[in-house]
């Protein structure tokens, strides 16, 4: 299954609609493209209707919160969700505000979102509803490891069953769950996150491999978390080969999206089912 997942995303090329923050709107298009999708990114309440008829998939995310995006973000996802287009959540620094949380929890609550994917801190304060202190970056305190592995599943799980959601924590392990299967992957560099925008890369790629295979949320969560930490792990050996810095890295992962294949895949990534 896993193949044909893989492969489905350049044979279908889906529209992946983007409503996301303007720190890393680029790079999330261009690594959309990269993988073999198309992206859109429009924000304007407008056009929501007429996007979404058009577009395969939405992916919404809370970097640079203002009220008119929210107020797109939630007609988008109701047409979405009209639709029977997989809705993406991807709650960027939601501890760090009390407006985030409560926009977070809002969206949530208005719309069916397919995935919801965060780095550990992130989904803790979702799960626990809680403000943390460290804005968009993991807490020093919330690292994946292997001492911590078996909480993070539990989390991933629960919160899973509570919001009916696949549920994506990304760390150095990533633990994907829809509250009955659970995958961890350990694919990556800890080097990633010297790059602003790797996670909203990966919420967009998410998106793309489950607008086209929207039958298999789960697996297509998976196949895109394994893709973006093995183009990330290949990136951060080229780079350091020619002695290059993190701009290079940025550049060099978008590269290994687009020339990854399933050969490359199947070889290099580090998925286990629990």
């Amino acid at each position: 299954m896993f193949q044909e997942i893989f492969e489905n995303l350049r044979k279908v090329s889906p529209i992946v609609h983007c409503i996301t923050n303007y720190v890393t709107v680029n790079d999330v298009a261009n690594a959309i493209l990269a993988a073999g999708a198309s992206p859109i990114m429009a924000d304007a309440i407008e056009e929501m209707e007429d996007m979404s008829r058009i577009c395969n998939a939405l992916v919404l995310n809370i970097g640079t919160l203002n009220t008119r995006a929210v107020n797109s973000m939630i007609k988008a996802g109701e047409f979405a969700n009209q639709f029977n287009h997989p809705v993406i959540l991807d709650p960027v620094g939601v501890g760090a505000s009390k407006f985030r949380m409560q926009t977070a929890l809002s969206l949530i609550d208005k719309i069916n979102f397919d995935v919801i994917r965060g780095n550990a801190s992130e989904i803790k304060a979702i799960s626990n509803q809680i403000m943390t202190s460290r804005g968009v970056d993991v807490n020093d305190t919330d690292i994946i490891n292997q001492d911590s592995i078996e909480e993070y599943i539990k989390i991933a799980k629960d919160l899973s069953q509570t919001y009916q959601s696949v549920i994506v924590i990304t760390g150095p392990i990533d633990v994907i769950s829809d509250g009955e299967k659970t995958y961890l992957i350990r694919n990556g560099h800890e080097d990633m996150e010297k790059v602003s925008g790797t996670g909203c890369m990966l919420s967009g790629l998410i998106g793309a491999y489950a607008g086209a295979n929207p039958d298999h949320i789960l697996e297509a969560s998976v196949i895109a978390t394994a893709s973006m930490g093995l183009s990330g792990q290949i990136a951060r050996d080229q780079v350091e080969k020619m002695a290059l810095g993190t701009s290079s890295l940025k550049i060099k992962i978008i590269d290994n999206i687009s020339t990854l294949d399933w050969k490359n895949f199947e070889e290099g990534a580090k998925i286990e089912s629990i």
